[in-house]
């Protein structure tokens, strides 16, 4: 059996503002025919299809376009629930939808029973292990006392393993999909956090006496063990994602268990940039013409902040849906001390209000005056009251 592991669509995500919906919709299609180019028998997904809970019209249109072209390829679909999405939109319709090989696995209660799908080896069973939330879950996995993700885990799992020692006579193999944080992945920041006051971290030996664990939550493609993957997200969610080429691991059971497991790269649908220099420099330099399709990010070093950037940079970047201005720091300006060595503290504050606002009128002046003086009047006085103290208690120098 062929088995395509992808996760985390995100179907209506934004990014910086940007409506992806079209990219997310041409990266479904080349799962699509991924799917049909490698005789694919089964695509898992585990959670967060959607990037809410309430998904858009529109979300939902590219989504079931998406799951009806893998379907046409000539897959089963087995997924089940994230942290984003909702189970129970999700899962509705789900006994429906299943007599149509679309497999929605959300319900906590049901995690101990799988989807049996054949092939010329006998029969696979695939669990789905929604995202668990131990508030919210451990009365139905009957450990009231569990806080953790772990502990939460770990409960769904002994009623995996309970299923599939109980299968092992008839020489079943095992796949879970499961939403989850597991030691060891690595995080790009463009994950939604999973912690609720403890510990959201669960150790891979939960998932022990399986033959493949399909993981979803992190967003890069990732081993932790041979049997144990994130295949990350299909695009890229965040500017710290820029040099992750995205893939979908390609599983193959043999009668066995697990036979082999295939990276395949997924196609870039636009690339990411992050650009550093003056607006000038972004519109009139050679070396960022390679950027010119990208999503941009751009630092800008003018010495003073421009004007409309933005719409200036996406005359040559249509893309471009991020920017801050940085001051530049010249390294031969002197330090702040030697700036000011010499100059009277009425001095100092009218340059500060020249530099935050304009130069100061006359009567603004006068009222700086003023306040100066009262400010230094005060430590006089201060000054004497701490000198008779030390005197009273015998302490001057």
């Amino acid at each position: 059996m062929k088995i395509l592991h992808t996760s985390d669509w995100h179907i209506g995500r934004t990014f910086h503002g940007v409506d992806l919906l079209a990219d997310q919709a041409a990266a479904l299609a080349a799962i699509a025919d991924l799917v049909a180019a490698h005789g694919i028998d089964v695509v898992v997904v585990p959670g967060d299809i959607y990037d809410r809970a309430v998904p858009s019209a529109d979300a939902v249109l590219v989504c079931n376009k998406g799951l009806e072209a893998i379907r046409a390829a000539g897959a089963v679909i087995v997924a089940t629930s994230g942290n984003h999405d909702s189970p129970a939109r999700l899962g509705a319709g789900a006994a429906f939808a299943a007599a149509g090989g679309l497999h929605m696995m959300t319900r906590v209660g049901d995690v101990g029973t799988p989807v049996v799908l054949n092939d010329e080896f006998g029969p696979v069973a695939f669990y789905g292990i929604p995202y668990l939330e131990p508030e919210t879950t451990r009365i139905e996995l009957d450990v009231p006392t569990a806080r953790t993700h772990a502990e939460v885990l770990d409960a769904a799992m002994a009623r995996v393993t309970a299923d599939v020692e109980a299968r092992l006579a008839d020489r079943t193999r095992s796949v879970v999909l499961a939403h989850a944080f597991i030691v060891g992945g690595e995080a790009t920041g463009s994950e939604r956090t999973i912690s609720a006051g403890g510990v959201e971290t669960a150790p891979a030996s939960a998932f022990d006496g399986v033959d493949y664990v399909a993981l979803g939550h992190l967003h890069s493609p990732q081993t932790l063990s041979e049997r144990v993957r994130y295949s990350g997200s299909p695009l890229p969610y965040s500017f710290g994602e820029r040099s992750h080429r995205k893939a979908v691991w390609i599983v193959e059971l043999d009668a066995d268990g697990l036979g082999s497991v295939e990276r395949v790269d997924l196609p870039v649908v636009r690339g990411l940039s992050q650009l550093r220099g003056t607006v000038d420099e972004l519109l009139d330099s050679e070396q960022f013409a390679d950027a010119e399709g990208h999503y941009v990010s751009a630092v800008l070093t003018d010495p003073v902040r421009p004007v409309d950037a933005m719409r200036t940079l996406q005359t040559r970047f249509p893309h471009a849906i991020h920017l801050e201005w940085i001051r530049p720091v010249d390294s031969s300006e002197f330090t702040y001390r030697d700036r000011v060595r010499g100059r009277t503290d009425l001095d100092i504050a009218t340059s500060f209000v020249t530099d935050m606002r304009s130069a100061p009128t006359a009567r603004e002046i006068a009222l700086l005056e003023r306040a100066l003086a009262s400010v230094h009047r005060d430590d006089v006085a201060g000054d004497e009251t701490h000198h008779d103290h030390e005197k009273v208690f015998g302490r001057t120098a």
